[in-house]
């Protein structure tokens, strides 16, 4: 390319850019008003009765990203409906924004402070301003800053700075139980250079953050059954073996000594972080310390060779998220339970194979099972890792567009939790991820008065302006990813 076209190219793009962002900023009243009518749609997916609110949810999507130019539609599934959407362009690279328009339910009702979808704005005694209802961070807040972002290029230039494709599902809050069947369906649709995505935290109020790293999860419901019914403790007291006592037992088999999991073989696929990556968890100065004070505790419960920070973010877990069995109403019944159920949660690293896990898992309660006992094991759902990998050209790009709009260097974060559709569109269809979101911690998501701060919602569609730019600056290589 001729250097002084070149140069011409850039300056041009660069006042391009300048235009964008101050249409953005003189348009937010619009933009808010778009967001606002998309979370009165109460799209609950795991309640069959909004079954007809999902879908109307969808259409919206779908008429607000052909009223912008995309070619869209909203393709039914065996499930909720997903809303696919495109806008190409000739050279550069194409990417893929991911997002859910699903959200989770509401209860318990009279802790909201208003009708929960009835949005509304707070302004609060710091001066921040908060958008409150139920999908206002998780994630409809996250998805429009990606297509507001997406409106005022197009205005300004009618046009994109490159290709894009949208893809929203509506049922990432209740298992996504369609979309294997779906991506199989689409897969060379929805083939790009990189999937992005807003379903993340800020590192802190004013930094930024890509998160690079996903825990996976594989998630079990064990049943131990002993007598063949309900058993008077007077009666069989000391003879019959008691369900509850040995799920117990098997519980406490799970973890040893120092916190570690205890499972044969647990840890044998396990990766270790890179020097990069974990020079780059050096660099968050993790206070290990109001971590844990923040929610009552003063210790960490893990791998004690290990840092909170690294137990939470890079190493595997073993969890008990329920027990039941017997009597736990008033008073006390005196019986012998015949069943006792456990369910347990395993989150995964990169290298684990849900499936090598469950086995192992299971390997290991039956090992330790006595005698007059039987088990069940019932899978919940299980997905991988994944690593996002730190030498990506879009992840540099990316984080040069987000330090010029924060003034200050976005940090790279891992996150203990799971976004199960990074992992599918990596290992099922080769696409790596930018996660890039604008959520603060105490976003109140999955819980009642959940919130979206004014701001993130107005430097969200900021970002994503600049980060069409700065990906559109030469073209893409999936070999670079």
């Amino acid at each position: 390319m001729d250097g002084s076209f070149a140069a011409d190219r850039l300056e041009g793009q660069s006042q391009s850019l300048g235009k964008v962002l101050s249409y953005a900023d003189a348009n937010m009243s619009g933009s808010l008003d778009r967001l606002f009518q998309l979370l009165r749609i109460p799209s609950v997916s795991c309640d069959p009765l909004y079954a007809g609110k999902c879908q109307e949810a969808a259409r919206w999507l779908s008429h607000e990203l052909e009223s912008i130019g995309f070619a869209s539609s909203v393709r039914q599934t065996i499930g909720h409906p997903v809303v696919v959407a495109h806008h190409k362009k000739s050279g550069g690279p194409h990417v893929l924004f991911y997002g859910h328009y699903d959200v989770q339910p509401v209860e318990p009702l009279d802790e909201w402070e208003a009708d929960p979808f009835d949005p509304q704005l707070r302004v609060q005694s710091s001066g921040e301003t908060h958008i409150v209802a139920r999908g206002a961070s998780d994630d409809k807040g996250q998805l429009l800053t990606f297509v507001e972002a997406c409106r005022a290029w197009k205005a300004v230039t009618g046009s994109l700075p490159i290709s894009v494709s949208m893809f929203f599902e509506g049922e990432e809050e209740s298992g996504s139980h369609s979309m294997d069947a779906f991506l199989d369906q689409a897969r060379d649709e929805l083939s790009a250079d990189i999937m992005l995505l807003c379903d993340t935290y800020l590192w802190n109020d004013a930094v930024p953050a890509i998160t690079i790293m996903f825990r996976g999860l594989l998630e079990e419901e064990i049943e131990i059954t002993c007598a063949n019914r309900d058993l008077h403790s007077g009666a069989y007291g000391n003879a019959a073996r008691n369900p509850i006592q040995v799920l117990a037992e098997l519980i406490a088999s799970l973890r040893g000594p120092s916190g570690e999991v205890a499972i044969a073989g647990f840890y044998d696929d396990v990766k270790e972080p890179s020097r990069e990556l974990k020079a780059e968890l050096d660099k968050l100065h993790f206070d290990t310390q109001t971590f844990l004070k923040n929610v009552g505790l003063s210790q960490s419960a893990g791998d004690q060779t290990y840092s909170a920070l690294e137990q939470v973010w890079t190493r595997p877990s073993c969890e008990i998220n329920g027990i039941a069995g017997g009597y736990y109403g008033d008073g006390l019944k005196t019986i012998i339970p015949s069943k006792a159920v456990a369910k347990i949660s395993f989150r995964l690293v990169d290298g684990q194979d849900p499936e090598e896990i469950q086995s192992k898992f299971h390997e290991h309660v039956r090992a330790r099972l006595p005698a007059d006992c039987t088990v069940k094991f019932t899978g919940l759902g299980a997905s991988r890792a994944s690593v996002i990998p730190s030498n990506s050209k879009y992840l540099r790009r990316a984080r040069a567009a987000l330090k010029d709009e924060w003034s200050c260097e976005p940090v790279m974060i891992g996150s203990g939790g799971s976004i199960p559709i990074v992992g599918v569109m990596q290992s099922r269809l080769s696409i790596n991820s930018l996660p890039i979101g604008f959520a603060r911690s105490n976003n109140r998501h999955h819980s009642p008065n959940e919130k979206y701060d004014l701001s993130s919602f107005h430097k969200g569609i900021r970002s994503w302006i600049r980060i069409l730019a700065a990906l559109s600056d030469g073209e893409g290589n999936r070999s670079e990813l």
